[in-house]
């Protein structure tokens, strides 16, 4: 496999499918991550492609017990004192420097919850062409060889979809965002494919940033470009999340204005974030997490 992996993806959908070659996965609130084992050591690897290894350095620690050789995609989460999934926590991790996040790991350790492996240690090689159910069953046979209080475990999983629907139901205030269906019998492919399937308490679009208000270095809000073609004016940004967000920020001359008539400094790039939005006019937009 070439660094960086593009990852698949889920499809949004208004109620889980039915029939016995689905398999059922938590949605963590937490941020996507590819581990790369390899022969020199632990890279991590963010969705967008960066390379996030310094900013989890707890979990790239973790990583070297497994064999060289193994590519792991999962969700880096970190735990509140009481137990439930912060995504909060997490975006303050993934804006750290590596100072700053090792201070914060040694407060709160972040752990790995894994849903898929896409390389297996010598002769297996690449496994993305295999079936769902076998990656499944390579992914539990090769954490189980792992120390027993390591960080890195499996996502929990079934085939049954009531369980699937309670865990949806009762969940969600200890971080379960959601639930992913997969097709048993699928290949992992890179994007949305359709054998990947979720549903969300809160689902979110993919949105371009068109501009910000504040500077460029301290943006308070960001101008997006919804899929509907329509560009609104976000909530106030975390400072989490504007800290992720400046440096990829490249302002351009003069202004610019929302179609409620908000003004922002365009800006160039193609940033893209992730946020919840209304379906109205002038609906609430939150932008959530840089991609």
């Amino acid at each position: 496999m070439d660094w960086p992996a593009s990852v698949a993806l889920a499809q949004p959908v208004p109620e889980l499918p039915t029939g016995t070659d689905w398999s059922y996965e938590m949605k963590l609130d937490g941020h996507r991550m590819i581990m790369w084992r390899t022969s020199d050591g632990v890279r991590l690897q963010a969705r967008s492609g960066r390379d996030v290894t310094a900013a989890w350095g707890d979990l790239a620690l973790a990583g070297h017990h497994l064999p060289a050789g193994t590519v792991l995609d999962g969700e880096a989460v970190i735990t509140t004192e009481d137990g439930r999934i912060s995504f909060d926590a997490a975006q303050a991790r993934a804006a750290s420097s590596p100072t700053r996040a090792r201070r914060l790991a040694a407060q709160r350790p972040a752990h790995y919850i894994a849903f898929d492996a896409l390389q297996l240690p010598s002769p297996n090689g690449d496994i993305r062409a295999r079936p769902y159910n076998e990656r499944r069953a390579a992914l539990l046979s090769l954490l189980a060889s792992l120390p027993a209080n390591t960080p890195i475990q499996a996502v929990s999983a079934t085939t049954d979809r009531d369980t699937a629907l309670a865990w949806y139901d009762t969940l969600h205030d200890q971080g379960v965002e959601g639930i992913v269906a997969k097709r048993t019998t699928s290949p992992y492919r890179a994007g949305r494919t359709g054998a990947w399937l979720k549903i969300r308490h809160a689902d979110t679009v993919e949105a371009t940033v068109a501009g910000f208000t504040g500077t460029a270095r301290q943006p308070r809000a960001l101008a997006v470009r919804l899929p509907d073609g329509r560009v609104a004016l976000s909530q106030r940004l975390t400072t989490a999340l504007a800290t992720r967000i400046a440096p990829r920020l490249v302002p351009q001359p003069g202004r610019a204005y929302t179609q409620g008539g908000d003004a922002y400094t365009p800006a160039s790039g193609e940033v893209i974030v992730e946020a919840v939005a209304g379906t109205t006019r002038h609906a609430v937009v939150t932008v959530v997490r840089l991609r």
